[in-house]
């Protein structure tokens, strides 16, 4: 690579760590926020959902936004609507002020990630340069989440106002940089598309935006409030969630210019990645919030205790960049996807018998191993959701990997929490919270051999020998190998 190159990785890197310690750092400050600013368990839970509800909503929206306006716009702007959000954040002094302030600051980010990731693919070409960048920005994201934790305990051991200001800090820095290390014009940009006189040209699907947005706000909400109302109305959110997603089917096969072209949910790989995707977020967010809740609750151990214990799984940072790279090379993202998922699967399951006093050295096992496998499935999706993928849309692809990661998460957290609560029952004992922890932590292990069961649909299709009568050409996303 070269040096302007590295600029560019650098400051998307830092724009994709810095959205994963946000989410992070919030969580370990969330009982902090509750005593402050006097707020219920409901309220404080929409403290979380309404990031998940404007980044899941509108994360199509924002890929598609950045191929046909400019991703360099898209990405600077938004981090622009990220940084003064985060910072009304830290400010507010009611608990509505801060829900409204993390739901503007997910949409911002709905627009920036995919920008950022269609940035990356369409400045490194497809292949081991491509690779190399895309595991070394998947490693960013991990360290994100996983010094998150810790880093977020020690900030909310002084004040959780600092944990929205913190980010701000950071996300000036990545603009100044952003700013004159990222080129005014990507390759397919140069070439005509993408840039901002295609949405004028081909014309902007308005119709097709509303309902897809529509459909996605409908179908996050239903998932993250699914524990919290009653059957009747989750089934209602989701019919109509489901009305929304057929018309907006609908128009893109009568649209001129559509906002996401159908026919690239027809590459199995990519498909494949996607659920991958679901499935990974959703077990890791799972059992970290059970975990936390564990910790917290259980054994009362203070913020910094928690996060002190947690940055273990850090190690996917490391490792991200660094062996997984070689372990592709070696054996193709499949296998080490596969792998990555097997042994989140096992970390999960060494977990299941929890007990009320078990030492740290028990627990650690479980740790390394939930840090190893993210390390070894994060990076390779990526790769795998774009590979493939034409250049004017890379944004849509990053787009739908993100719409699966956050998705995912949210189903996780919401599965997790259903099942949580109803084995708790009545009772409020440690031994009813314990039954409640253990039960819940059984949806992480099942999520990661889902995520594996999938994966090897595409392992055993590329094993499959062809027969003289026709012979198929290998799909082309690395989900194969």
């Amino acid at each position: 690579m070269s040096g302007r190159e590295w600029g560019v990785l650098f400051v998307l890197c830092g724009a994709i760590f810095l959205e994963g310690i946000d989410i992070s750092m919030l969580g370990v400050a969330l009982p902090s926020i509750r005593a402050d600013l006097d707020m219920s368990t409901a309220g404080l839970s929409w403290v979380v959902s309404a990031y998940v509800l404007g980044y899941g909503g509108f994360m199509l929206l924002g890929g598609r936004a950045a191929d046909l306006w400019g991703r360099r716009r898209v990405f600077l702007v938004c981090l622009g609507v990220f940084i003064l959000f985060s910072g009304l954040g830290g400010l507010a002094t009611e608990g509505w002020v801060l829900i409204a302030a993390r739901f503007v600051t997910g949409v911002a980010a709905a627009f920036m990630t995919p920008a950022g990731l269609s940035i990356i693919t369409t400045t490194f070409a497809e292949g081991p340069r491509r690779n190399k960048a895309l595991l070394v920005y998947a490693g960013a994201a991990a360290g994100g989440f996983s010094l998150g934790m810790f880093v977020g305990g020690l900030l909310a051991a002084v004040s959780w106002r600092w944990v929205f200001f913190a980010p701000v800090i950071l996300a000036v820095a990545i603009l100044l940089a952003g700013i004159r290390l990222i080129p005014r014009a990507t390759a397919p940009e140069r070439h005509g598309e993408g840039a901002p006189g295609t949405a004028r040209r081909g014309g902007f699907d308005l119709a097709g935006a509303t309902t897809v947005t529509g459909a996605m706000l409908l179908l996050v909400f239903t998932v993250v409030r699914a524990p919290d109302v009653a059957p009747a109305w989750t089934v209602t959110t989701l019919a109509a969630s489901a009305a929304l997603l057929a018309a907006f089917v609908v128009i893109e096969r009568r649209s001129a210019a559509p906002l996401v072209r159908l026919g690239i949910l027809r590459s199995g790989p990519l498909v494949r990645a996607n659920i991958g995707a679901m499935t990974l977020t959703g077990s890791f967010f799972g059992f970290q919030f059970v975990t936390v809740l564990y910790l917290q609750e259980l054994r009362g151990w203070s913020t910094v205790q928690t996060g002190l214990a947690l940055m273990v799984i850090g190690i996917d940072s490391v490792l991200a960049p660094t062996l997984t790279p070689r372990l592709v090379e070696r054996w193709g993202n499949a296998r080490v996807i596969f792998g990555g998922f097997l042994l989140a699967a096992l970390a999960y399951a060494l977990f299941l018998p929890l007990g009320a006093d078990w030492a740290y050295p028990l627990m650690l096992p479980t740790l390394l191993l939930t840090g190893l496998g993210f390390a070894l499935a994060y990076g390779p999706l990526t790769i795998a959701a774009t590979d493939g993928v034409d250049e004017a849309e890379q944004g849509l692809a990053g787009g739908l990997l993100n719409t699966s990661f956050q998705f995912g998460a949210a189903l996780g957290l919401a599965l997790v929490t259903a099942v949580n609560v109803a084995a708790t029952g009545a009772g409020g004992t440690a031994a009813d919270r314990l039954d409640g922890y253990r039960a819940a932590l059984l949806v992480p292990v099942v999520a990661a051999l889902v995520g594996a069961a999938v994966v090897a649909i595409g392992l055993r299709r590329r094993a499959r020998p062809a027969t003289p009568a026709r012979v198929e050409a290998p799909e082309p996303a690395a989900i194969h190998g």
